[in-house]
């Protein structure tokens, strides 16, 4: 099996602002000890001169440079249906998920980007509570990046579990699909965290998900993390028809059966969302897996109007109702007392 190990950038630009804050200079001063080439950069939105020859070069190099920055935009987006409010620790992925709709968001910036004014970030996150009080207020925290695969680096992600397990009116989500997860195995979390997995059929995974860890070893990890307390989560994304779907999906379920703990079964989520793209993204994403084998074809699927404007294609209506008529089975079957949160 292909162990991913953990991420380290090629390269590293900082941003002078960044180094005022204390996680800056301990990141610059982590990266020189790792002998990692540093540049300097003017802001984390103008990252220029990635190394390669061609698009597709600087496309892969891009997605092993990090960026160390500030974040200046403090109003969080929101994130339905996982949550109120994304809240923005990072940006961008290591991961090369053909599907991915971060392919056009990042547009021609593919390279992660982590800001260290974590504080402040939290302050912010905290004006949102309060504006919510007595409500909780949820925030996803992988909206835009796979915070776990940098997080044994920067521990941004570690010190926003303890956070919010302080917190009153505040949890926090987020999704991964890496598996190391053993520097947060001991946050003091206080069940305020839920930590989710995304899973797929071999399939998916084998075809459209380099880069990322094999699901086994998600699987794996998601067991430890059941085994820490945490609230788990599962999201099944994108479903996807194949050959053998059914089969695949099952098998998925059954192996996750196998594993996860049943003391932990009765406080586990799935999310759901199917396959869908936009004709800005598919363009984006034949220029970046020329030789994907991602099906996108406009005329088998069904438009369906999104925000500002945007469609995107999902499957028909009967295509739908089979695939989420089969997944909820499977999750019926194999874990009764789960809460399916939605189906999209």
């Amino acid at each position: 099996m292909n162990v991913i190990k953990p991420f380290v950038p090629q390269l590293v630009y900082i941003e002078p602002r960044a180094l005022e804050y204390p996680l800056g200079v301990e990141l610059k001063d982590k990266f020189e000890k790792m002998g990692i080439e540093i540049r300097e950069t003017t802001s984390h939105n103008q990252v220029r001169n990635i190394p390669g020859d061609n698009h597709l070069q600087k496309y892969r190099n891009a997605k092993s440079t990090l960026v160390v920055g500030v974040r200046k935009t403090l109003n969080f987006d929101t994130s339905k249906p996982s949550a109120e409010y994304a809240i923005p620790f990072a940006t961008g992925c290591m991961g090369h998920c053909h599907y991915c709709y971060l392919q056009t968001t990042m547009g021609s910036k593919p390279y992660i980007r982590t800001y260290v004014n974590v504080e402040e970030i939290l302050d912010r996150a905290e004006q949102y509570m309060k504006e919510r009080a007595p409500q909780i207020t949820r925030f996803e925290a992988a909206c835009t990046s796979d915070i776990v695969g940098i997080d044994h680096l920067t521990h941004t992600l570690k010190h926003a579990i303890e956070y919010f397990g302080e917190s009153d009116l505040g949890q926090l989500r987020f999704v991964t699909k890496f598996h190391h997860v053993d520097h947060l195995l001991d946050a003091k979390h206080n069940g305020k965290t839920r930590f989710r997995f995304s899973v797929n059929a071999d399939y998916v995974i084998k075809y459209f998900e380099p880069g990322t860890s094999p699901l086994d070893y998600r699987i794996e990890a998601a067991n430890k993390v059941a085994k820490a307390g945490y609230p788990l989560g599962f999201i099944v994304a994108p479903i996807y028809i194949h050959e053998g779907w059914r089969d695949g999906y099952r098998k998925l379920f059954e192996k996750l059966d196998a594993s996860i703990p049943q003391e932990s079964r009765d406080d586990i989520t799935f999310e759901m969302i199917q396959h869908r793209f936009t004709k800005p993204a598919k363009r984006v994403i034949e220029k970046n897996y020329p030789k994907s084998k991602l099906q996108m074809n406009e005329e088998e699927r069904r438009y369906k109007w999104g925000r500002y404007g945007i469609g995107k294609y999902v499957y028909t209506k009967d295509e739908e109702h089979e695939l989420r008529e089969t997944l909820e089975y499977y999750i019926g079957q194999f874990f009764p007392n789960a809460k399916i949160e939605y189906f999209t």
